[in-house]
């Protein structure tokens, strides 16, 4: 299958692409800059240049593929502001994308985050919030899913808080970078919250299988790991960092420091049963080892 992926060269994408390539697939590559259009060539991808907003060029990308992985999203995460101008530009993005894979019966295959349940575990048939600050993000995916009913095999992998590689990545790369910052590994309120995590080789398998055999108007939850404790997830960063580790204002995190205090556990036992996905790479504590000073 010739697959058109955005967001190809980030650390999902990157492994996204490599998962593609290794199971008989082909890839065309959307490349915002000269370098991502490298890292997509050197990777074994075509390259096609453009942004996410350029949204004839998306279009021109889907009208040469067997189906469609969608990844890319800005990673501003600076003020509630930049957050609603890139959930503005992936929502005309994923309208754009699937408006030309109507009636086609050709894969669809978009990324959104586990949905978080009060008071117990998140399941692939939650649905997804359509309010707050990523509520945007979530009435897309929702529309994507819709999709179904007018010939797209449209599916919507969701990806845990923390997405890692050798220790970067997610919400956990987040508190690594701010501890750095700071001179403390924080974490907000008692640390008793959960956040679930995959490592980005593992979630990389799951966009395969989705694209390969998901249903139309399908979720899966790419989750390997339930929910980690905040508290240990700091504890691993500051002692890898040789920072103390503390409780500390919520406002520490941003626009962030609402979602960072949630208790957001999530499973992935349906996604496991139907698609056949087994995680087999490490898990987020021991992954963070590989973080260094």
């Amino acid at each position: 299958m010739r697959v058109f992926v955005t967001g190809g060269t980030g650390l999902i994408g990157s492994a996204v692409i490599a998962e593609l390539l290794r199971n008989g697939h082909t890839v065309l590559a959307l490349a915002r800059s000269d370098a991502s259009a490298l890292a997509a060539e050197t990777a074994g991808a075509e390259p096609l240049r453009g942004a996410l907003a350029d949204l004839d060029t998306l279009r021109a990308g889907v009208a040469r593929a067997d189906g469609v992985i969608h990844l890319a999203f800005g990673n501003d995460f600076s003020s509630p502001e930049a957050v609603a101008k890139s959930v503005a530009e992936e929502s005309a993005a994923l309208t754009a994308l699937g408006e030309e894979l109507v009636g086609s019966d050709r894969p669809f295959v978009t990324v959104s985050g586990t949905p978080w349940v009060p008071g117990r575990v998140s399941t692939e048939a939650d649905p997804l919030p359509t309010d707050g600050l990523v509520g945007g993000r979530g009435r897309a995916v929702t529309a994507v899913l819709g999709l179904a009913s007018r010939g797209v095999r449209s599916t919507a992998v969701r990806m845990p808080r923390t997405v890692h590689h050798q220790g970067a990545g997610g919400f956990a790369g987040l508190l690594t970078d701010i501890a750095r910052r700071t001179g403390v590994s924080g974490y907000p309120g008692d640390g008793a919250q959960r956040w679930p995590a995959v490592h980005a080789l593992d979630a990389a398998v799951l966009f395969r299988l989705a694209l390969e055999q998901a249903e139309a108007g399908t979720s899966w939850h790419a989750v390997a790991d339930e929910g980690d404790a905040v508290r240990d997830i700091a504890a691993v960063i500051g002692r890898r960092l040789g920072l103390p580790v503390q409780s500390v204002p919520t406002e520490t995190f941003g626009p962030l420091g609402q979602i960072f205090a949630t208790d957001q556990p999530s499973s992935s036992a349906h996604t496991r049963q139907v698609l056949g996905w087994e995680p087999k790479h490490p898990g987020l504590l021991e992954d963070l080892e590989n973080i260094h000073r």
